[in-house]
């Protein structure tokens, strides 16, 4: 079955809107909001019989901070430059980063998080200073990435950026849906679901002028005179696609995301000549934490060496121990700060002791690796430093307590939670590019189907995905507004 139809096969539409929006997730839900705020004709096509998306699936950390900080950040007293944040996002994914989208990112998100919370998505005016994952307190702000930890602590100001709603803990994703699908409805916009969209319509000169929809067990053919907004999710749940992009992942990962991440969307914008860009990368989680004391404990590789600082986020630690030997890792630790991961509870206790060296024997590590690495770190940690790794003095202290414990925190073992980051190139406004780096007219994308601000698991914070999918959705219903014929 083709992708792309031409115009000329199409005899007629069964309707006729000024933009299309393809998903109703996160980021179709914003971008139909500034169409009808620009008072566009707005078709909201959604494959399930609900909206929502992966963003109702998730925590709802918006990663948002500069122009001197949200109002959320400022009414706590937080600075946050427009500089610092754009340096921090740039070091986060350096050669992998669209400096054009973190530019335009960084200038629009404090303003996202006012337009946000106009929406009636409820935050409180608190932090939560620790170390978790997700807040369960119900603190609306919090540090969710690599903030506090080498080597992004030493160039950029440690700022808390995780805007979470209120209250909401593991359930933001659906207290800020609710809202905002209720303000597409109360907006005007047609909103139609259990429709899928099966292929791109395009004209003689090259314009993507509409969908074929597929509802009822019927094709429908419906116009869209300004542009088409693909919003349809990754390719976490394609099994084709994830095994000719990231196959080292699929034989243990759990899959993050909804039945819908099936790359649709990316597979829709490649037919009609778009680029994929980062299909390779992806999110890995290895959550060490929450308890925050397990933080105390060092991660050794198969050679029982010391290859990161434990004080890093969890999708950093997730793509540092995929670049160990059979993505093998082990957590040493001593009874003094032993605890169960919060998160995994496939992990286990591969071997224990009184002295390193029994530890080391029991797990079948190299003779004398451990007993090095340990004995190393221990000295340095007793005169605060970690030479190695900058492992913060918050979580520095020697481990010699006994008994102790190493245990298996190996990506087989823990079937992590993984979804994808790769997409379609796009402008930071949202409109398709080709390889040759030429606009496609009509169409755009936006959230996972395009590639967006995060863009490899190893700079990756919390929020970063509901932040760029809502931000870069807004920018292209506004992009399309902009561009639209009078009527």
């Amino acid at each position: 079955m083709s992708r792309i139809i031409p115009r000329s096969q199409v005899e007629s539409f069964t309707g006729s809107y000024d933009a299309i929006v393809c998903g109703f997730g996160g980021a179709g839900a914003c971008a139909a909001l500034e169409l009808r705020a620009a008072g566009l004709q707005v078709l909201v096509l959604e494959r399930f019989s609900a909206g929502g998306g992966s963003t109702r699936l998730s925590a709802c950390e918006m990663y948002l901070g500069g122009s001197g900080g949200t109002s959320l950040q400022r009414d706590l007293g937080i600075d946050d430059s427009s500089e610092d944040f754009e340096q921090y996002l740039m070091q986060c994914f350096g050669a992998f980063a669209d400096r054009a989208r973190v530019k335009a990112f960084v200038d629009g998100a404090a303003e996202h998080f006012d337009w946000m919370e106009g929406q009636g998505v409820p935050y409180r005016r608190s932090l939560f200073p620790g170390r978790d994952v997700v807040t369960l307190t119900g603190e609306s702000l919090q540090y969710t990435g690599n903030e506090r930890a080498w080597p992004f602590a030493a160039r950029v100001p440690p700022v808390p950026r995780g805007h979470l709603p209120a209250d909401a803990g593991h359930d933001g994703g659906k207290v800020l849906m609710d809202v905002v699908m209720q303000r597409v409805a109360e907006a005007g916009a047609d909103i139609r679901c259990d429709h899928r969209v099966t292929a791109l319509i395009r004209d003689d000169c090259g314009r993507i002028c509409g969908v074929e929809v597929k509802a009822d067990n019927r094709l429908q053919y419906l116009q869209a005179r300004s542009g088409v907004v693909l919003a349809m999710g990754g390719f976490i749940m394609n099994e084709e696609l994830t095994a000719q992009h990231i196959p080292q992942l699929t034989t243990f990962c759990t899959r993050h995301g909804n039945p819908g991440d099936r790359g649709d969307g990316i597979l829709l914008g490649v037919a009609a000549g778009g680029n994929a860009i980062h299909m390779g990368q992806a999110f890995v989680g290895v959550a060490h934490y929450p308890p925050a004391q397990l933080t105390y404990g060092i991660f050794v590789n198969a050679q029982g060496q010391r290859f990161i600082n434990e004080d890093v986020y969890l999708a950093r630690l997730g793509a540092a121990v995929a670049n160990q030997t059979d993505m093998r890792a082990y957590m040493f630790i001593d009874n003094q700060y032993y605890a169960r991961p919060d998160y995994h509870q496939t992990t286990e206790i591969v071997a224990t002791g009184e002295t390193v060296a029994e530890v080391e024997q029991e797990a079948g590590l190299p003779p004398g690796s451990l007993q090095h690495t340990v004995a190393y770190y221990n000295e340095h940690a007793a005169q605060g430093a970690d030479p190695l790794f900058h492992k913060s003095q918050d979580w520095l202290t020697p481990l010699v307590t006994p008994p102790y414990a190493l245990v298996d925190y190996s990506l087989p073992q823990l079937q992590p939670t993984c979804f994808t980051l790769g997409g379609l190139d796009t402008l930071p406004t949202g409109e398709v590019l080709t390889v040759d780096g030429e606009i496609i007219p009509g169409l755009y994308a936006a959230g996972r189907t395009a590639a967006g601000i995060p863009r490899t698991g190893a700079g990756y914070a919390s929020g970063m995905s509901v932040a760029d999918a809502t931000f870069f959705g807004r920018l292209a219903g506004r992009q399309i507004a902009a561009s639209a014929a009078p009527r």
